[in-house]
């Protein structure tokens, strides 16, 4: 049984950071459709739900650089633990303002800026902890499975939280809470790690050092910005609840099956990818794979049939999760050991602020030229970035495979 694994998961020690991740993804995203749900209920205006996702993000900027150091100093599982614990005891916080029965937005205000700052705090470690435990032939395997453990998350945890919401609201809460133990109980599991040598005093020099590295090291910094701009451009399931009541007519039955879909083909690719790592070189397959995230969105604007919507949005989810899964490898490989917490700590911003400020900007260019057209353009757009992006970073078009990446110097 053990040998129809993947690879990495064979190892003991990444069984245990996947299982981590995945009880995680599926407790965050339980607590997202429930709170949404909570929130959006006591006044019934959508901007409280936006409130509630701005006091999520505002940590993430102010302290990923102060985490990134945190994580190259200081044990990576020891401060991936403590994000957990703060999980858990959000969770709990939950359970207690559900029966309290609050009635303003306050309290889930503050329990956003706290799993913001759980967030901020342990995603540099936790993401550092993949290349710190398993070998480099082993990482593009692994960084799939990191992917696929996510995506379950966003694929079953609102439809779990969703059926059980409906039978008791606290239950969701403290059901979170137990996965979040687990998670934190996989965590512990792991064996005791000194933490990263440094030599670096914690100045301004040693803070900004992640993001020095990715601003010098071009083909990383190509990665990181295409990435970035795709998801501004091309957000358009941000988008999807406008073509399901007013373009496609499916209702919210349809509504969910749009949703779903980018994370079904991303699941696929994900399982591919851990069993069969990519050969193609790195830098020619990114730009082909957004450009027909690209080519697949224009599709999806087009569209006015659910079952060719379905198939469009399903090769998005495929063709980014290779993207995300290149990005993500060429993080863990070429960045030193001594630094993957601070450069992770870079690429969780732009990640994260990507996802923000496209759908911000899905929904304020929809406003001007109508939903469908917005879309078109966003992938003709992305197309076009795809083929500039040869030009101006020619090291990232000349990436070779994978395999063949080598740590860069500090």
């Amino acid at each position: 049984m053990r040998e129809r694994l993947p690879p990495a998961l064979r190892l003991r020690e990444f069984a245990l950071v996947w299982t981590s991740s995945l009880a995680n993804g599926l407790a965050s995203q339980m607590l997202a459709v429930a709170i949404g749900w909570q929130v959006y209920s006591l006044h019934h205006h959508p901007l409280d739900l936006g409130l509630v996702g701005l006091a999520e993000f505002v940590p993430l900027p102010l302290l990923a650089l102060p985490a990134g150091q945190l994580a190259d100093r200081v044990s990576r599982r020891l401060v991936t633990a403590v994000s957990l614990v703060l999980d858990v005891a959000i969770a709990g916080g939950l359970v207690a303002i559900t029966l309290a029965g609050a009635s303003t937005i306050w309290p889930y205000l503050a329990i956003g800026a706290t799993a913001g700052v759980a967030s901020a705090a342990g995603n540099p470690a936790t993401r550092a902890l993949t290349p710190e435990i398993v070998p480099t032939e082993l990482l593009q395997g692994a960084v799939a499975l990191r992917s696929v453990a996510g995506q379950v998350g966003v694929v079953a945890g609102p439809a779990i939280g969703g059926v059980v919401f409906a039978v008791e609201p606290v239950a969701v809460y403290a059901s979170a809470a137990a996965l979040f133990a687990v998670a934190l109980a996989a965590i512990l599991a792991l064996p005791a790690r000194d933490a990263p040598e440094s030599t670096e005093p914690p100045n301004w020099e040693s803070l900004v050092a992640g993001l020095r590295f990715v601003l010098r090291t071009r083909m990383l910094l190509g990665a990181v910005m295409l990435d970035l701009v795709a998801v501004l451009l091309g957000d358009a399931i941000a988008l999807a609840p406008v073509f399901a009541q007013t373009i496609l007519d499916v209702g919210p039955i349809g509504l969910g099956a749009l949703r779903a879909a980018p994370s079904a083909g991303a699941l696929v690719a994900g399982v591919l990818i851990a069993r069969r790592p990519l050969r193609l070189p790195a830098g020619a397959t990114l730009l082909t794979v957004v450009a027909i995230f690209g080519a697949a969105t224009i599709v999806f604007g087009l569209s006015r049939s659910l079952p060719l919507s379905l198939a469009a949005l399903a090769i998005t989810g495929f063709a980014d999760m290779i993207s995300m899964n290149i990005r993500a490898t060429t993080v863990a490989v070429v960045t030193p050991l001594a630094l993957q917490g601070r450069v992770n700590a870079v690429e969780w911003v732009f990640i994260s602020a990507s996802n923000e400020l496209g759908a911000f900007e899905a929904g304020g260019v929809a406003s001007i030229l109508g939903a469908a057209r917005a879309v078109v353009l966003g992938g003709s757009l992305m197309v076009a970035v795809a083929v500039a992006w040869r030009r101006l970073f020619p090291a990232l078009s000349r990436l070779g495979p994978l395999g063949e990446l080598k740590p860069e110097t500090a």
